[in-house]
């Protein structure tokens, strides 16, 4: 089946089906992946698809709305950061169920310009995977968003040590995640990431001295600092 930008939902999710490969699916599974609903499309694939079919948001949402994975990805990956909605970003939220579903998903948020309000109520979420969505944006953010002053994510070291004792492993992994990224941005983030890794490397709580630990290792390393210079 040949896809084009007005290619509807249903044949692009007709198209992916025929794509499903059982021996990708196991080994997505060994990566953490939620497989209950995937059809095992690799990257590759999927951006070939994203390529043919282009962006168009009212589409994307009908293709979130399929509930499978493989088409979630490509709802992330086709919808439009200018049109995306607070709301719509909430309620994709309420189906994270993946890290990396998460992972994409957070780089499409940080192209909004609520993208800072959606970091704060998602760290506030109990739920794993909408609370790793927060730090995730983070880590993201301070890569993407060049034109983002420093002082941004220095101010959300504070919020990096609040939940720093989280031991679930998709949330220390990502807060861990948003210290380094922070610290690796430029000399002024630097100073004050690196004097949070220590200070959570010294720490009572394990996971908190675990985050703290690989951040100090990461961002002590001699290749960081003299790219920093």
């Amino acid at each position: 089946m040949k896809l084009a930008p007005d290619s509807p939902a249903e044949d692009i999710v007709a198209h992916l089906q025929t794509l499903r490969n059982e021996a990708n699916i196991a080994g997505m599974s060994r990566f953490g992946i939620d497989t209950a609903t995937a059809l095992g499309i690799t990257t590759p694939q999927m951006k070939a698809i994203v390529r043919q079919v282009k962006k168009d948001h009212a589409r994307a949402l009908k293709l979130w709305n399929t509930g499978l994975r493989d088409p979630r990805m490509a709802a992330i990956l086709t919808a439009d950061p200018k049109m995306l909605t607070r709301a719509e970003a909430k309620l994709w939220a309420d189906d994270f169920n993946s890290w990396e579903i998460v992972d994409t998903a957070a780089d499409l948020f940080t192209k909004t310009p609520f993208w800072k309000e959606l970091v704060a109520e998602f760290a506030e979420d109990e739920r794993e995977f909408v609370r790793r969505t927060a730090f995730a944006m983070i880590a993201g953010a301070v890569v993407h968003n060049k034109n983002e002053p420093d002082e941004t994510f220095i101010t959300y070291l504070p919020l990096i040590e609040a939940h720093s004792a989280d031991p679930r492993n998709f949330v220390k992994k990502a807060v861990n995640w948003a210290l380094r990224n922070i610290g690796k941005r430029n000399r002024t983030c630097h100073t004050p990431a690196l004097a949070l890794s220590q200070k959570l490397a010294a720490a009572a709580d394990k996971t908190a001295r675990w985050i703290g630990k690989d951040a100090v290792r990461e961002l002590s390393n001699e290749k960081i600092l003299a790219r920093l210079k």
